[in-house]
């Protein structure tokens, strides 16, 4: 589901990507939030938002992620790139092993179809502006 169209936002690196989904995250209700959430955002060459997608909705702790999910709206809209972002409800933002593995299996397939994955980036649930963070797996390492 295309959340967001066209807004020309510059999101220039992780920070910029986990504001717009913790954003989109703390306008929804409690509960919702307890879910992992998985969105795509979709870049165009002068890395300014083309879309935002919520790709997926999945349960407390994990969301179905797929390359072929992932890239679909990217294709579709002409996207140079994408930022994939997930929130983890329990808070810790350190990738799990899955986390990585779905990181190089999407690196691989924006490598085939000429979409660059810049970044796939984890965030945590609070709305407290003290408590936010995030985890960038391309800038801290896998």
């Amino acid at each position: 589901m295309i959340i967001s169209e066209n807004t020309k936002e510059k999101i220039a690196d992780a920070e910029g990507a986990a504001a717009v989904c913790r954003a989109l995250l703390n306008m929804e209700d409690e509960t919702s939030r307890e879910r992992e959430h998985y969105w795509i955002i979709g870049l165009n060459a002068k890395n300014e938002a083309l879309y935002v997608e919520l790709c997926s909705l999945g349960t407390l702790t994990n969301a179905a992620i797929h390359p072929r999910e992932t890239f679909r709206i990217a294709v579709l809209k002409g996207a140079a790139s994408i930022i994939a972002v997930h929130n983890h409800p329990s808070g810790d933002v350190a990738p799990s092993r899955e986390d990585i593995a779905i990181t190089d299996r999407l690196t691989q397939a924006g490598e085939l179809l000429g979409i660059k994955l810049l970044d796939h980036v984890i965030i945590n649930n609070t709305a407290q502006r003290l408590m936010e963070k995030h985890y960038s797996i391309m800038t801290e390492g896998k």
